[in-house]
């Protein structure tokens, strides 16, 4: 019998079911720790079936207040993911427990993937492609005559965390003025980045790209109503590659069936996968995919190396490396070893 008992529902991996723990245990196994899956459907049983458990791998489901007040061991809940919002977080603070994610592993592929749908949805990639399948080619060069090009459009970030950063790197390089607006970071380290900071309005009211990076925290839910579409300029863009909830969709669809906006390019969605009715899957003027911007072939191997260790420091009574809800350390046994502070959190 193992050491130490990490639980995760059964089943559940970014790769598909079946896709083994090898990575993970590179870290875990010289602590003799086991990861064990649990199949049960309902909150009830999870917890009854894993109420030994010193740590849960979250991935696949809801990690509600119900499952972590009836883990009495789990001394950590590590996540595979930038965001949180499938954990109950408030409760694991309650509770003393740290949640732990991944929020520097991937930013690069998500950057990359912004910056793929700024630039196919300003040069309405789509549009042309089937213009040329649908043998209409002669209409391609009119199209793209009506719009000015890229270089000195203006370019606004929601958010200004380590994704936008990179962004903001990428898209300085088209030669596009930047503004960013989050009340969370020091204007200072904007204007390091080249980046013009201003409030939420203003940002609106001047930008031609709009790229949303909000975390899906309570105080962003449906942070983007109807009211922030109006203030757009009728020929902007709207890019989403953050989570889908930081935006109301009703709003979007309707912005983006009355003109209020003139296109979108769409990583995240309220509902994923979205109901095959949902407008947006209709509409020639949005780019769509997949909720996939943090995939590569470097993505997962990162990721579950990244868990397997965040898991392992905490059962050798140690810091994370990442953890979102930090004010639980200080009141913790765990033993700081960090050289350097903690860049973390869904917002990062």
């Amino acid at each position: 019998m193992a050491k130490f008992k990490i639980i995760t529902p059964s089943g559940a991996s970014f790769t598909g079911p079946g896709a083994g723990y090898k990575l993970e245990m590179e870290a875990l196994a010289p602590i003799d720790a086991e990861i064990v899956e649990i199949a049960a459907k309902t909150d009830e049983d999870f917890a009854k079936e894993g109420r030994d458990a010193d740590a849960l791998y979250a991935k696949g489901r809801r990690i509600t207040k119900t499952i972590i007040d009836g883990l009495p061991k789990c001394k950590v809940i590590a996540l595979g993911s930038v965001g949180v919002d499938s954990v109950d977080v408030a409760a694991a603070t309650a509770r003393g427990i740290p949640v732990t994610n991944v929020p520097d592993t991937f930013i690069e592929e998500v950057a990359d993937h912004a910056m793929m749908l700024i630039l196919a949805t300003y040069r309405r990639l789509t549009t042309m492609d089937r213009m040329v399948r649908e043998n209409r080619w002669a209409e391609g060069r009119p199209l793209l005559s009506q719009f000015p090009r890229l270089m000195g459009q203006t370019l606004g970030l929601i958010a200004f965390g380590h994704v936008a950063r990179a962004v903001a790197v990428r898209a300085r390089a088209f030669g596009v003025h930047i503004l960013a607006y989050d009340p969370f970071v020091e204007e200072l380290v904007m204007s390091q980045y080249g980046v013009e900071p201003v409030n939420l309005t203003e940002l609106l009211q001047r930008s031609d790209i709009v790229s949303m990076h909000a975390p899906a925290t309570p105080e962003a839910q449906h942070m983007l109503k109807e009211h922030h579409f109006r203030l757009m300029k009728p020929e902007a863009l709207f890019i989403s590659t953050g989570r889908g909830p930081t935006t109301h969709e009703p709003s979007l669809i309707k912005a983006l069936k009355e003109g209020w906006i003139a296109a979108a390019g769409l990583d995240v969605f309220e509902q994923e996968p979205p109901d095959p009715n949902n407008p947006l899957l209709k509409m020639d003027n949005v780019i769509l995919t997949p909720h996939a911007a943090s995939a590569s072939a470097r993505f997962d191997p990162v990721r579950k190396r990244r868990v397997g260790q965040e898991i392992a420091l905490v059962l050798n009574g140690r810091w994370p490396r990442s953890c979102v809800n930090p004010a639980v350390l200080e009141k913790s046994q765990l033993v700081r070893w960090q050289p350097y502070s903690m860049e973390r959190g869904p917002g990062a």
